[in-house]
C-alpha cells in the first residue's frame, strides 16, 4: 500500500518535472494496489485522467500516440539541455546521448494505438 502511493505521488510530480516518467510510475502504483487494495486500484484505473493510460497499457501494451511524441520531445529537449550545458566531460555527453537514443528507440518500438 505504502509502494503504491509512493509511486501514484512520485508519477504525478512526472506530470509537471519533465525527467520523471509518469506512466511507467503510474503503472508501478496500480500493480502495488492490485495487491494491497482493491478500493485504490479500482480508483487509480477509474481516474478521468490517470486510468486511461493505465488500461490501454494493461489491455494492449500500447501508448498514445501523442503520449508517444510528447516523451520523445522530452527525451530530446532535457538530454540536449544536459549534453549542451550541464555534463562537462565528452565522454559522459557520449553517455547520456546514447541513453536518450536507448530511450527513444525503446519508445519509437512501442505500440500505439
Amino acid at each position: 500500500m505504502a509502494l503504491g502511493v509512493t509511486f501514484t505521488i512520485a508519477g504525478l510530480l512526472g506530470i509537471f518535472l519533465p525527467l520523471v516518467p509518469t506512466t511507467p510510475l503510474l503503472l508501478l502504483a496500480a500493480a502495488c494496489f492490485a495487491r494491497a487494495s482493491t478500493t485504490f486500484y479500482n480508483a487509480l484505473l477509474n481516474h478521468r485522467y490517470l486510468g486511461p493510460p493505465i488500461r490501454q497499457w494493461r489491455e494492449n501494451r500500447s501508448i498514445s500516440p501523442r503520449a508517444k511524441a510528447s516523451a520523445i520531445l522530452m527525451i530530446v529537449v532535457t538530454f540536449g539541455i544536459s549534453i549542451a550545458g550541464v555534463v562537462p566531460t565528452t565522454a559522459g555527453k557520449v553517455i547520456v546521448a546514447l541513453v536518450g537514443f536507448a530511450l527513444i528507440v525503446y519508445l519509437a518500438r512501442l505500440p500505439t494505438r
